[in-house]
């Protein structure tokens, strides 16, 4: 028979447990978010997905991929992948929404100069779900703003286009990297139009947090692929931009890498540290990857199949990042507060 005082030992344990665990699984609202998907090949992560209780998931790039000018051929790689039954799933319980990347927009390392973007922006939409009449479908460009409001607070989530606009790179021809910074201040990566949108969004948010969703890696810029490193002076007049907006809660979101990882950088007028939270290869991913240099690393490379979560707690002004492989496995995780 135990004693009073092994019950209370165990009484104390439980309780212990309980406020434990409420605080670790404390979200008052879920982002889930991931890049980079094949519909030819398996991906395990739709029921993983799904197990995070999102209250809504982000495309970040590359659905399909498609590179083709052909839209026959292109909706057909949608319908294909709205065909998949994990997605299906996903789709009946979960909002959706997202950007493209260059997969999807129809060519590798695409941009501005694509000739088929106005169409392939149109069949993007109708992957999408967005309305015929929707000023979205008469606007050049894919981006767009959804803002959540619960009780305990608010956050924007804003979806860019770095693929309508984006003007030529520079190819690296010193060294064996694909592409290299432009001369400063030449070359775009939004465009005006789209610029002076994210601008009017940041300047007039009262959200709690400021989701930007970029489909390209925003701070890593030494590894020579497609990153806003590639336009320095874009760099530099995001992070003014974030300072002069005085936007609350500001958290970058990128994909493309077949890698996810977080990047974190202080920019000075900010109060908070900017993450750039990388998630890319949902069904392929760089399992040969040997390593690159990126100063604002937090943490280690994850070169498995993944997807990133986000947990909001308004209370504590906190999120906290998660990297989750398949089975449910956290391979990477930050905690943040604002």
């Amino acid at each position: 028979m135990k004693s009073a005082h092994q019950f209370l030992s165990i009484l104390f344990l439980v309780v212990s447990f309980s406020i434990y665990a409420q605080e670790e699984n404390q979200s008052d609202f879920t982002i889930a978010f991931g890049s980079c998907n094949k519909h030819t090949v398996a991906n395990l992560l739709w029921d993983d997905i799904l197990n995070t209780k999102p209250d809504v998931w982000i495309w970040g790039g590359d659905i399909v991929y498609a590179d083709t000018d052909d839209m026959t051929k292109l909706k057909k790689l949608y319908d294909a992948q709205n065909a998949v039954n994990g997605y299906q799933e996903l789709k009946a319980t979960v909002p959706v929404i997202g950007t493209w990347d260059d997969h999807d927009y129809g060519l590798n390392d695409g941009g501005v100069a694509f000739k088929a973007k106005k169409e392939s922006q149109q069949v993007f939409l109708d992957f999408m779900g967005v309305a015929k009449d929707s000023p979205r479908r008469e606007q050049e460009g894919v981006y767009a703003v959804h803002d959540y409001t619960l009780e305990e607070g608010t956050i924007k989530v804003l979806v860019l286009d770095t693929r309508y606009f984006r003007t030529e790179l520079t190819k690296d021809t010193a060294t064996r990297k694909r592409f290299q910074p432009n001369a400063y201040g030449e070359g775009t990566i939004l465009g005006a139009t789209q610029w002076k949108w994210l601008e009017d969004q940041l300047k007039n948010s009262t959200a709690d947090f400021n989701i930007i969703v970029s489909s390209i890696q925003v701070f890593s810029n030494e590894h020579g692929y497609e990153t806003w490193g590639n336009f320095p002076h874009e760099v530099d007049k995001l992070e003014r931009l974030l300072v002069d907006s005085n936007a609350k809660g500001v958290i970058l979101l990128s994909g493309d890498r077949h890698i996810s990882e977080f990047s974190k950088k202080v920019v000075n007028g900010l109060s908070y540290p900017v993450i750039d939270f990388t998630s890319s290869g949902l069904t392929h991913s760089s399992t040969n990857f040997s390593g690159e240099p990126n100063p604002f690393r937090v943490g280690e490379v994850v070169t498995s199949k993944s997807f990133g979560t986000l947990a909001f707690d308004f209370k504590n002004k906190q999120v906290v990042f998660k990297i989750i492989g398949n089975d449910s496995a956290v391979l990477g995780e930050l905690k943040q507060g604002y």
